[in-house]
């Protein structure tokens, strides 16, 4: 496998390895809805309609992170799924531990983002996101898939690696508190770090975390993870690339994923990221925010 270690691969790779054996392709997509003066309440919506309407990577599946990717019991969205819930998920889409697997979205890559990180906490190695997600794949004219997709084969997963890279909350109240030697980045827009606007209960950040907005790793031109060395500048500007623990966090822990990624696509492997970020934390009232 070209760039084994390399979180990114080509949509130019892509398209010419689609007969791959072990390679299976899966879509992330969710939209968040704005509210409306009628109905204020944003909300999350699968993608599985443009999946099936407006074309896919020939032979990709549909993984819902609504359901199968996330633990539909918790009480907050979009929860890492457990152990169980993560195979019997992987292994209904003909995913084995040992498959090669490469995520997109039709977004900015934050979910396909998410659930590389889901099949990363759970030790699945071969794992990669696809760099320009669906909008480059199909603005460079690649063969684009239409009409009903072909159901999947169930397969046995099989056991998954060791739990790795997550942070929770008594995690991130260590850094914070200087117990644990660490660095925590928010990747949420300015406004939304600085609390001067607010989509949650409490607004602003978890103090001591420098904010590194996730818009800052994309390249707007094709959409694609900036270049190796813009994102060493980008997170050296706010935090010191010298091994210590870095733990990413946003609003909800689909932004933050990004920020994993990019850290993995520069090597740097000390991360963590907060499954929960805001909505877990300000759900303890002793838990401080900082405004500014």
């Amino acid at each position: 496998m070209e760039q084994a270690t390399f979180p990114l691969l080509s949509t130019n790779w892509l398209a010419e390895h689609l007969e791959q054996a072990d390679l299976v392709i899966l879509e992330s997509t969710i939209f968040m809805e704005r509210g409306t003066a009628a109905s204020p309440t944003s909300r999350f919506r699968s993608g599985v309609a443009e999946f099936n309407a407006e074309g896919r990577i020939p032979g990709a599946r549909f993984a819902d992170l609504f359901m199968q990717f996330s633990d539909p019991d918790a009480s907050l969205p979009f929860t890492r799924p457990n152990g169980a819930q993560f195979r019997a998920a992987a292994g209904y889409l003909g995913v084995k531990a040992d498959s090669t697997v490469v995520i997109y979205d039709r977004l900015a890559g934050q979910w396909a983002a998410r659930l590389w990180w889901i099949f990363r906490s759970f030790g699945h190695a071969n794992v990669y996101v696809l760099n320009g997600g669906f909008k480059k794949y199909k603005k460079e004219q690649h063969v684009i898939e239409t009409g009903p997709h072909s159901p999947s084969t169930e397969v046995d997963y099989g056991a998954s690696g060791p739990e790795d890279f997550v942070a929770f909350r008594n995690d991130v109240t260590r850094v914070m508190a200087g117990q644990h030697s660490g660095s925590l980045i928010c990747l949420l827009k300015p406004d939304d770090y600085s609390g001067a606007i607010s989509v949650r209960s409490r607004a602003g950040h978890i103090p001591t975390s420098v904010n590194l907005p996730f818009t800052d790793l994309l390249d707007d031109n094709d959409n694609t993870i900036r270049a190796a060395d813009e994102l060493r500048a980008a997170f050296s500007s706010v935090v010191p690339l010298d091994g210590r623990l870095i733990v990413t966090y946003c609003g909800g822990g689909i932004a933050s994923t990004l920020g994993a990624l990019a850290l993995a696509a520069i090597g740097y492997t000390n991360t963590l990221e907060y499954d929960g970020s805001l909505v877990d934390w300000i759900t303890d009232p002793q838990a401080p925010m900082e405004l500014g």
